[in-house]
C-alpha cells in the first residue's frame, strides 16, 4: 500500500518551547507523535529521544518498536537520576505501524490516534489518564470530562515509571482510510465531532492540517500542538 503523509507542529501561544516531536517513515509504514510531559524538566529531551531511537530502528516490527520504547524508558530514568535533583524526564507517545494490510496502533499516555473510514471517525487509542479512569468508573459525566481540573494528569508515559506498559491495538488497513495522530494540544482544543468534520472535508491532507492548526491558534493554542495525517492509497 502507498501512504500519503503530512505533519504539523507548533509551539502554540502560551509555551516558551515546543516539547513535541513527530516521526514519519512512510517507507517503513511507521508514524509517531511524542509529547514531552508538560510541567517536567526536559520534556523536549524525552520526546526527541523517542523519535531518534525509532528513526534508527531496524528492522521495524511491532515487537522491535515496543522494545525500543522500553529501552528509551530505561534510558530516560537513568538520565533523570544522573542530576543533582530528582526529576522526571518523560513523554507520551502514540504511533501507527502499517505492514501490508495490517495496522498496529501503539501508545502510552494521552496523545491520540484516530481512524476515518467511510466517513466515520473512530478513536483507536484510549487515554492513559486520570480523567479516563474516572469515566470508566462512572464517577464523572462524559460531558464534563473535557473541562475536568485534573485533565492534564496522565497515568502512563515513557520515562515516568520503572516499567513501561505500551498498549497495542491491531486492525486491518483499507485503501481510503485516513489516520490522525495528535498531541493533546490538538485534542483539548478541537473536539472529536469537529475533528471528524475536518477530516471529512473535500480537501487535501495539507489543507486539512493547515486548517486545524489555524483553528487551534485562533482559539489561543494553550499548549504545543502536533499532528500527523496518513492517507492510505
Amino acid at each position: 500500500m502507498r501512504f500519503e503523509c503530512v505533519s504539523r507542529t507548533h509551539v502554540g501561544l502560551k509555551r516558551p518551547i515546543n516539547e513535541d516531536n513527530c516521526l514519519l517513515r512512510p517507507e517503513k509504514g511507521l508514524f509517531v507523535v511524542a509529547d514531552g510531559m508538560g510541567g517536567h524538566e526536559a520534556g523536549e529531551v524525552a520526546s526527541a529521544r523517542i523519535v531518534e531511537a525509532l528513526t534508527r530502528l531496524e528492522p521495524v516490527t511491532e515487537a522491535t518498536v515496543v522494545a525500543t520504547l522500553e529501552q528509551v524508558n530505561d534510558d530516560l530514568l537513568e538520565l533523570a537520576q544522573s542530576g543533582e535533583a530528582s526529576r522526571t524526564i518523560g513523554s507520551t507517545v502514540v504511533g501507527l505501524l502499517m505492514d501490508g494490510g495490517s495496522l498496529s496502533c501503539f501508545w502510552a499516555g494521552d496523545s491520540r490516534a484516530y481512524q476515518l473510514r467511510d466517513g466515520v471517525l473512530t478513536q483507536l487509542s484510549r487515554d492513559h489518564s486520570l480523567v479516563q479512569e474516572l469515566l470508566d468508573a462512572g464517577m464523572i459525566d462524559p460531558d464534563r470530562a473535557h473541562a475536568h481540573p485534573n485533565g492534564n494528569v496522565i497515568t502512563r508515559a515513557v520515562g515516568a515509571s520503572d516499567t513501561l506498559r505500551v498498549e497495542v491495538a491491531r486492525s486491518e488497513l483499507r485503501a481510503g482510510d485516513l489516520y490522525l495522530l495528535a498531541s493533546d494540544g490538538v485534542t483539548r482544543v478541537v473536539p472529536d465531532e469537529e475533528l471528524g468534520a475536518a477530516l471529512n472535508a473535500p480537501a487535501s491532507s495539507n489543507e486539512i492540517a493547515d486548517g486545524l492548526v489555524w483553528t487551534i491558534l485562533r482559539r489561543g493554542a494553550p499548549d504545543n500542538l502536533t499532528m500527523v495525517l496518513v492517507r492510505v492509497g
